[in-house]
């Protein structure tokens, strides 16, 4: 879909939804430069705003005033311009945020295998869901009561082992023209 001297324009928000170390940041911040379109990370502007850390509010202040703030952030970014949207692993979670992504965007399910969830969550003191006696097994957990509700997203993804970012770009992009034709429009 990059050609030289194409613009490409979203009809819609593209918004990545999944758990923490799906590669949402890492695949959206790509999607987003291929796509020349802007990128917002929604626990990036949440800090921002905040001028804390995210394992910092919930210390401070708990989940469910963190959960608050995250949907004010959301409904502020999908106010704006069409772009790609990273979301955090629990603000699908909410049906107000569920509504508010389908009346503006694309939701895209990065599915990504337990074990590799783990491979890239283990060494990140900064997710303070796991910050359990059992971090693994909360992340399992929390995987399993949160995949019915993911699966709920407009289009499922499904991240292959050794992928690369960039390969998994590629395959998003091809996902998403087929999800829907008319989301992303070149531009002459």
């Amino acid at each position: 879909m990059e050609g030289a001297g194409m613009s490409k324009r979203l009809t819609r928000h593209i918004v990545l939804i999944g758990m923490m170390g799906a590669g949402k940041t890492a695949i959206g911040s790509e999607l987003a430069r291929r796509l020349r379109v802007p990128f917002t990370d929604s626990d990036a502007e949440i800090e921002a705003a905040a001028a804390m850390s995210i394992s910092e509010i919930f210390a401070r202040d708990g989940e469910a005033f963190f959960r608050a703030r995250e949907s004010q952030v959301l409904a502020r970014i999908l106010a704006g311009a069409p772009g790609v949207i990273s979301t955090g692993g629990g603000a699908w979670m909410q049906p107000h945020n569920r509504a508010m992504i389908a009346a503006r965007g694309l939701s895209v399910w990065l599915n990504c295998p337990p074990e590799l969830l783990w491979h890239r969550v283990r060494q990140r003191p900064t997710r303070p869901l796991l910050q359990t006696a059992d971090p693994k097994g909360t992340l399992l957990r929390l995987l399993d009561e949160r995949a019915p509700v993911y699966a709920q997203a407009g289009l499922e993804f499904l991240s292959q082992a050794g992928d690369s970012i960039e390969a998994s770009a590629t395959r998003l992009i091809a996902a998403l023209a087929g999800a829907d034709p008319t989301l992303i429009q070149e531009l002459p």
